[in-house]
């Protein structure tokens, strides 16, 4: 595939920076270099994003394991140990089908780096692998900082309560949310993102619509490029102190501005939520210096 599909250059031109993204373009290749290889054996998790194979959905999912889980197995491959705590997420059916596309990020909040794959995925003995069409990494601009992660080995996971609708409790957590991640699909691929900011930049429009600022990036466009030819989005939101997620598919559309102030609305289809869902745990942040104040 090209560097952008039809999507992103379409955001690209309107946004004028086409110039700048062919620039930034150069920075997506296929192969796994030593020094993103090295860093993907030293992270603790992994998101993944992708549609469900049977209902179409689009969901993005959390994966823990001890360093070396993930890890480069080829020069265009990543593999993934699934382990013992797979198996009651919204993507199991898509991790388990051949050809898959997925779009993945690992983000390491202690050094504010993330790197993203994107490619096909093929079911393996202890998980997956994942042939690349596209691997980068990104700025830090909106990662937040933590020093320092512990990982629990007896803690119980909740079950995950499907909701059709947020309720109290769910609409406080993702006001109280400095990060969430954001899957998208194309035609061709699928792609796993990164959305960060000050506690209340996600706002809770009613039990089923949020909505959020798109900061300005790297200028791809990779998701807004997506959502231009298919809504279909999944988001997942996790406390990084107590494990617990929300994950949430549906539709999101972007308001596209010239003036830099741009904006996108989700409309909830299905969510679950999911008590003490991960084992990691998480010191506090320290919020970017990128983050823009949010008005009170």
């Amino acid at each position: 595939m090209g560097t952008y599909h039809a999507g992103s250059l379409a955001v690209q031109e309107l946004m004028g920076v086409r110039d700048r993204a062919d620039h930034v373009g150069r920075s997506l290749g296929q192969d796994i270099k030593p020094i993103a290889a090295a860093f993907l054996e030293l992270q603790p998790l992994l998101v993944v994003g992708a549609a469900d194979p049977g209902t179409g959905r689009v969901w993005a999912s959390a994966l823990t394991g001890n360093p070396g889980f993930v890890r480069a197995t080829g020069p265009r491959q990543m593999s993934v140990v699934t382990g013992a705590g797979h198996g009651a997420d919204p993507l199991d059916t898509a991790l388990e089908t051949p050809g898959t596309h997925v779009g993945t990020i690992a983000l390491d909040p202690r050094t504010r780096r993330r790197m993203r794959l994107n490619g096909r995925l093929r079911p393996t003995a202890r998980g997956f692998a994942v042939t690349a069409d596209q691997v980068f990494s990104n700025c830090p601009r909106h990662i937040q900082r933590r020093e320092a992660y512990e990982s629990l080995a007896d803690r119980t996971p909740g079950s995950p309560d499907r909701l059709t609708e947020l309720a109290p409790e769910q609409q406080e957590f993702v006001r109280a949310a400095d990060t969430f991640f954001m899957a998208t699909v194309h035609p061709a691929g699928a792609d796993a993102s990164h959305r960060g900011g000050n506690p209340g930049f996600v706002e809770v429009m009613s039990p089923r619509e949020l909505t959020w600022p798109d900061y300005p990036g790297n200028a791809m466009f990779l998701t807004l490029g997506n959502l231009r030819g298919d809504p279909r989005t999944g988001l997942l939101f996790l406390d990084w102190t107590t494990g617990t997620t929300l994950q949430l598919t549906g539709e999101a559309h972007a308001d596209l501005t010239l003036d830099g102030r741009r904006s996108v609305r989700f409309t909830l289809t299905e969510a679950l939520w999911t008590k003490a869902a991960l084992p990691l745990r998480w010191s506090a942040p320290e919020y970017s210096p990128a983050n823009p104040d949010i008005p009170r």
